[in-house]
């Protein structure tokens, strides 16, 4: 079962290589769609970037809590 999961795997990677590995050179006549995902890209980077990083400080809350955290005792008893 394990051999044929890695074959299909294999496979796979070998199916999707040839489709990644090509070449984008920026020498290329750009389209209008191009220039226009640039110009978006360029304004949206920073609202994205702190959209993410709101979402990571929102993931702290989900640590898990001490043991103790039910019962502090009085530093003078």
């Amino acid at each position: 079962m394990a051999k044929n999961i890695v074959l299909s795997l294999l496979l796979a990677t070998a199916a999707v290589g040839p489709a990644t590995a090509q070449d984008n050179r920026p020498g290329g006549v750009r389209t209008e769609t191009m220039d226009r995902m640039a110009d978006q890209q360029a304004g949206m980077d920073l609202v994205w970037n702190l959209i993410g990083l709101v979402g990571l400080l929102g993931l702290l809350g989900l640590r898990r809590q001490h043991a103790e955290d039910s019962y502090h005792p009085a530093p003078l008893e």
